[in-house]
């Protein structure tokens, strides 16, 4: 009987992760079944889509209070859409204040489920470890102190490395290739601008960037823009930056630096080995609860790994233009701070652990669901 798995994830991070885990799923058991709540990185990897990303990726305290109605509609349509499905296995891909309350539903039902790329619960609301405890039987880690964090509080989690040492590893580099084929000028270098995914975070770091790029006519300016996002929300930002659709890995592997927001494309832009600028900038209130409730000294995933200060980070009213003149001017080359973050780069990278993420859970899932069904017949 082929296996039926369900993942869930909201964000686009999520969708990545999760396309890897369905790849490696079905190099290993091309019958299996997979449907999802994800996005269009999932579906190209042969899961199918019933509930999209585009409609569940909601910033910040204030911004989830006002969409609270939605959330609990989606809460109801999940349950439906797994019961619907009768999965053999539930997964649940960070996103962590929805898939924890679907995870007590689940175990509620009978439903086997687990934790693959676990909520930053080390970073806030920690008394949520006792929820992943009593709920999930299985946890899978990308960050190696994450192991520590859960066997400190008596859950069992396994350290499986990070799926993006295996996404960046095949990228290719080819600066006049990918100038011509996005119509980019040959003769400047190239300083790429990740604003984020969310509608919020573009609408007030777009206003912030433009001061950027008018401050260094000498480069190239190009901007990574999410498929489900309007070209308009873009274009504002300067007639002198180019916008670039998907290929976020190759635009980010061409440019000589980046200003990144913070979440996964931080670590991404590490990885690549581009020197980067974090920035963070929400709803005022957003941040001020934020800072009451998290605990961690940074916002990047690359300093919070490394627990020391590796790439600067800008947040709220110091994501201005004189800041990110200064800062950017630092990691161009001949920046007096690009080596040191080049070199704590290699160290970042070693610190994650081996290759193979993806192929070592999706072995674990298949196992997991053989041993259900042998021990219920």
């Amino acid at each position: 009987m082929s296996p039926r798995i369900f993942i869930i994830t909201g964000e686009p991070s999520g969708d990545l992760h999760g396309s890897n885990l369905v790849k490696a799923i079905k190099a290993l058991n091309p019958d299996a079944e997979i449907a999802c709540w994800g996005g269009d990185k999932m579906a190209s990897a042969g899961a199918r889509v019933v509930k999209h990303i585009d409609d569940l990726a909601f910033m910040g305290f204030v911004e989830v209070a006002a969409n609270l109605r939605t959330i609990l509609k989606n809460f109801k349509l999940c349950k439906q859409h797994i019961e619907e499905f009768k999965p053999d296995l539930v997964v649940h891909i960070d996103y962590p204040g929805f898939n924890l309350r679907i995870a007590k539903t689940m175990t509620e039902l009978g439903i086997e489920n687990v934790y693959y790329i676990s909520p930053q619960i080390w970073a806030w609301k920690e008394s949520r470890v006792k929820k992943v405890k009593k709920w999930l039987k299985h946890v899978f880690v990308i960050l190696p102190f994450e192991k520590q964090f859960y066997e400190k509080h008596g859950v069992e989690a396994e350290f499986v490395g990070h799926p993006l040492l295996d996404e960046v590893e095949a990228i290719q580099v080819d600066q006049h290739e990918f100038r011509l084929k996005h119509g980019l000028d040959s003769s400047k270098a190239i300083v790429a601008l990740l604003p984020g995914s969310r509608t919020q975070e573009i609408n007030l770091l777009l206003p912030e960037f433009r001061a950027v790029v008018k401050a260094f006519p000498e480069y190239q300016f190009v901007v990574s823009k999410v498929p489900w996002q309007s070209r308009d929300l873009y274009d504002r930002l300067s007639e002198n930056a180019a916008v670039l659709e998907g290929n976020t890995y190759d635009l980010i592997a061409h440019a000589e630096a980046a200003i990144v927001t913070s979440g996964t494309a931080t670590l991404e832009t590490a990885l690549i080995g581009t020197p980067q600028v974090v920035v963070y900038k929400a709803n005022p209130i957003s941040v001020m609860i934020a800072r009451f409730l998290v605990r961690v000294k940074y916002i990047s995933l690359v300093n919070l790994v490394m627990d020391r200060e590796v790439v600067t980070e800008l947040i709220q009213k110091d994501v201005n233009a004189k800041s990110l003149v200064n800062e950017l001017s630092k990691i161009l080359e001949g920046g007096s701070s690009r080596a040191d973050v080049l070199k704590e780069y290699l160290d970042l990278k070693h610190r994650l652990g081996d290759k193979g993420a993806s192929d070592l859970v999706a072995n674990r899932l298949l196992k997991i669901i053989a041993n259900t069904n042998t021990s219920t017949e």
